[in-house]
């Protein structure tokens, strides 16, 4: 995707950023289509507003994917049900890969849209606490709340063994 007037900036971000923001979108949607459509959206708002992203295209191109996976949260009652394929993109089929499609995302895909991107942005994307409030627009302490309480919730329903308590509460 090259716009006039962009420069070799913008294509260089592209192609450095779009495989990581296409995983985020992914977990963000769990929907492989949709996950490139909000991809697609995002570098075309991202590019539109050059002057201001540029200073830094991802955090900005990952606060649109957010803003972008909350809107389609609200209005999905509006379409049927979709089924998709649980091939997370730019992964292997490794053993930690296996875990991540067929144990992590299915349940991680039953959080609401709040508590699920404060976990993508924070345990997949390894943003600061201080970093994903600002990707999502609200205080830490709001961070802090929704990321104990998705991980509460995963832990409901996947069970210590799976999830750790020690391990993840701590890790950032």
């Amino acid at each position: 995707m090259t716009l006039d007037g962009l420069g070799p900036d913008f294509d260089d971000f592209v192609r450095q950023s779009s495989t990581s923001l296409l995983r985020t979108a992914y977990l963000l949607t769990g929907d492989h289509g949709h996950a490139e459509d909000l991809l697609q959206t995002a570098l075309l708002r991202t590019a539109r507003h050059w002057r201001t992203a540029k200073a830094q295209p991802a955090a900005y191109a990952r606060r649109v994917l957010a803003n972008l996976a909350k809107d389609r949260w609200r209005h999905r009652s509006r379409r049927p049900a979709e089924t998709g394929q649980w091939a997370e993109p730019g992964h292997d089929g490794s053993n930690g890969q296996l875990t991540l499609r067929h144990t992590l995302l299915p349940a991680v895909l039953q959080l609401p849209m709040r508590q699920r991107a404060v976990l993508v942005l924070r345990y997949f994307e390894d943003l600061s606490i201080e970093e994903t409030a600002a990707t999502l627009d609200c205080s830490v302490g709001t961070v802090k709340s929704q990321t104990h309480h998705a991980l509460a919730r995963l832990r409901e329903l996947l069970g210590e063994e799976v999830l750790p308590t020690k391990e993840i509460d701590h890790a950032h």
